[in-house]
């Protein structure tokens, strides 16, 4: 017979090997470092220029960021904190490198779906990754207990108080003092204030919105990053919310981005758990679009479906139970998104199963699916592997041709995610001068 310390057992095992597959993957400190990128990848993939008019541009202003020669003595390789004064700086006939960027706060996505293995941290650490060399400011938040965005981005030692539940423990707190401050006499309030909540909550809830963010090895993306600690989260939420039933437990993050300036960031990337809980619900009330990825295999289109109907059924009871509740503490219901799109992963395009579930999305869902898919690459199949996205692999490491058609998949896959964040950008930003 086994019990919980046959699960502490093996759980230590695996953070050995875990320590050990770091250690070989980052770097002799356990550092996670950001590589160079090559002027053939500025001008090809992010410019959209020739490599020999950017040597010029460099050569005939020599105060512009000159990059470094590494060991061939062929390329200069430049740093992404140079690449974005580049941006700054250069222009090419008139045309501005900066990425458009409209009034208002930051656009937020939340990358969700039902089944686990679909790809949603690879999608939500592709699409963060390309949104920095696009020269946009992002913060990831990563919501799923399991943590492989967080431990993709470098972080490894990372404190529960720091996660989304310290985020939810923070705004129950407000929240409990807001409404109590509400009546005219505060002992009227039938519920606690936040000096009547369990000493463990009202230390976390002292904490100030900027100490949950943590910098990345990426110079733009930050993050609120998650641990295995805070899968308790769903089960202290239940506790929270038999302590203060008037706490609007769906907006915790939704208010917390709302204390945010709306310059600090451009765009805000959800990475969900596989499953209907509240952190997801979190997730889904505070994201402007929501992307869910899936494969391309019947048991993924099955699940999807079941998450469509989840995750509606269980909006639609929020709207409907909550909804004073809901417009005392400012929230709008029922909750709108800009958009929702379908990516469908892991495919290959000679798999004619994979071509036969792509035709069946398209009928079911039509234009809600994503025209350009992630492809399966050999150079996809190492991101999980190491840790590593494409846009962070050296394509010295492996066939140029191999990173190049990889990183064309995804770049594509951005493009499309770009033009549907734009679009809804936007729309946002109009909004906003309607109501000024």
């Amino acid at each position: 017979m086994r019990d919980h310390s046959d699960l502490q057992s093996m759980n230590e095992r695996s953070l050995a090997q875990q320590t050990a597959v770091r250690r070989a993957t980052f770097s002799p400190g356990e550092t996670k470092t950001l590589r160079p990128f090559s002027i053939w990848e500025i001008s090809q993939f992010m410019f959209g220029v020739p490599a020999d008019t950017l040597r010029k541009k460099l050569a005939d202003d020599p105060s512009l960021p000159q990059g470094e020669t590494q060991e061939d003595g062929r390329q200069r390789w430049f740093t992404l904190e140079e690449i974005n004064e580049l941006r700054l700086r250069v222009k090419f006939r008139g045309r501005n490198l900066r990425p458009e960027r409209p009034k208002g706060r930051a656009m937020r996505v939340a990358v969700s779906n039902f089944k686990g293995g679909v790809g949603k941290t690879v999608v939500a650490q592709h699409l963060a990754n390309a949104a920095a060399l696009d020269g946009y400011r992002v913060l990831c938040i990563d919501f799923d207990p399991q943590a492989t965005l967080t431990h993709s981005m470098g972080l490894n030692e990372v404190k529960e108080t720091n996660t989304v539940w310290g985020i939810m423990c923070r705004d129950l707190c407000r929240e409990a003092d807001r409404i109590t401050e509400g009546y005219d006499d505060p002992d009227d309030c039938p519920y606690p204030s936040s000096d009547e909540l369990p000493e463990d909550v009202q230390s976390i809830g002292a904490q100030r919105f900027q100490d949950f963010i943590q910098p990345t090895c990426w110079p733009t993306i930050d993050i609120i990053p998650s641990c295995a600690n805070a899968a308790f989260v769903e089960f202290a939420s239940a506790q929270y919310r038999s302590l203060h039933k008037a706490w609007s437990f769906f907006g915790c993050v939704a208010r917390y981005l709302d204390e945010l300036p709306d310059d600090q960031y451009d765009l805000i990337i959800f990475d969900c758990p596989p499953a209907i809980g509240y952190q997801s619900l979190n997730a889904a009330f505070a994201a402007d679009i929501l992307y869910i990825p899936s494969g391309p295999g019947y048991w993924e289109y099955d699940s999807t479906t079941s998450y469509l109907g989840q995750l509606g059924d269980a909006m639609q009871d929020i709207s409907e139970g909550f909804a004073t509740l809901a417009a005392d503490a400012g929230l709008t219901l029922p909750k709108q998104f800009h958009d929702v799109r379908l990516l469908m992963t892991r495919f290959e395009a000679n798999n004619p199963l994979h071509a036969a579930m792509m035709d069946a999305f398209r009928n079911v869902f039509g234009a809600d699916v994503c025209a350009n898919p992630i492809e399966m690459t050999r150079a996809v199949e190492q991101s999980g592997r190491f840790q590593m996205s494409v846009y962070e692999q050296d394509y010295r490491q492996m066939t140029r041709e191999t990173w190049k058609r990889a990183r064309q998949s995804f770049d594509r896959a951005y493009d499309e995610f770009r033009n549907t964040l734009l679009a809804s950008w936007r729309r946002q930003a109009e909004q906003g001068k309607e109501t000024r």
